[in-house]
């Protein structure tokens, strides 16, 4: 399966590593694994990774992004990892790239490299990632383990959401081969202060239900701005705190930007992501994400998982 990818490092000397906007633990991980890993195991070569900042993964080590300048495009292998839709890639400059390859988990919903690697059964991009490193028998670092262990821990949500299987358990205990600080890794996943505790309590407070029990939050930009929190936080941040309550299948949470209202959809046993491909997102069957522009599109999205809610899984 990796053999294309393979042919595409060995022929390139600079390969620049991008991933999709507002990253996570799984984008991160992914670009800084597959970053040690190209070093590691081809030390010849010159890698950078380029995007937005690393925000509340910032404490991830080696997170900090490269500046790249133009020049270095027309010659290079553009990575794209864990991204479902072009919209969705921070930095567009992949595009100027001579060749691209890209790695990812989620539902395909557009072809947009030349080499695509795209396998939905994984948990994670990270699990993907270090499954190419087991077939193709790379050293692996304690850099590249903790970074990519990261990704599958955080987007497996600590190997509890039932995209996680014995593939994952193996690939997991191929990567704690290396010495994986993991108490430090759940402290920084997991610590929280009193202020994110408080802030948390304010967005619990928030929830409301449809009539066929589908929980939601909206948060205006000026709510937004009262509150005193990035996006990020408001928005993927906090749709966990309706993930456990009782008789609740689908949530969403709805937050307004000065790019439009980002909504994160979540469910237990239902498919959501045909609703959000529906209103230009993307992700998984049951962890997905759109941006919408006007609060009538929230109110339709809405209404098309209320629909759904009032049918059986």
């Amino acid at each position: 399966m990796f053999e294309n990818v393979l042919k595409e490092i060995l022929n390139h000397d600079t390969i620049i590593i991008h991933r999709h906007h507002h990253p996570d633990g799984d984008a991160l991980g992914s670009q800084i694994g597959l970053k040690h890993l190209i070093l590691n195991n081809f030390p010849a070569k010159t890698v950078y990774m380029v995007g937005d900042e690393a925000g509340r993964y910032g404490f991830m080590a080696d997170s900090v992004m490269d500046q790249v300048e133009d020049s270095l495009y027309p010659d290079a292998l553009a990575f794209i990892l864990d991204t479902s839709a072009r919209a969705l890639i921070s930095d567009e400059r992949y595009t100027k790239a001579h060749r691209t390859v890209r790695i990812d988990h989620h539902l395909f919903v557009e072809k947009i490299a030349d080499v695509e690697v795209t396998d939905s059964s994984y948990e994670s991009c990270c699990g993907l990632i270090a499954h190419m490193a087991l077939e193709l028998n790379w050293k692996l670092t304690p850099e590249a383990a903790t970074a990519l262990y990261t990704g599958m821990v955080t987007d497996s949500g600590r190997f509890r959401y039932d995209a996680t299987t014995a593939r994952t358990f193996r690939l997991a205990s191929f990567l704690r081969e290396q010495p994986v600080d993991t108490e430090k890794l759940y402290r920084d996943l997991y610590s929280v202060d009193l202020g994110q505790l408080k802030l948390k309590a304010e967005f619990i407070n928030r929830i409301q239900l449809t009539e066929h029990g589908v929980a939601y939050i909206r948060t205006t930009r000026e709510e937004l701005n009262k509150l005193g929190c990035d996006s990020f936080t408001a928005s993927r941040g906090m749709v966990g705190v309706m993930a456990d309550v009782t008789g609740v299948d689908i949530w969403v949470n709805f937050t307004e930007t000065e790019q439009g209202i980002l909504c994160e959809l979540r469910s237990g046993p239902y498919n959501i992501n045909p609703i959000a491909v529906k209103y230009g997102g993307g992700g998984h069957a049951k962890a997905s994400g759109a941006t919408l522009k006007t609060w009538d599109d929230a109110e339709r999205m809405l209404a098309d998982l209320d629909e759904m809610a009032g049918q059986k899984a």
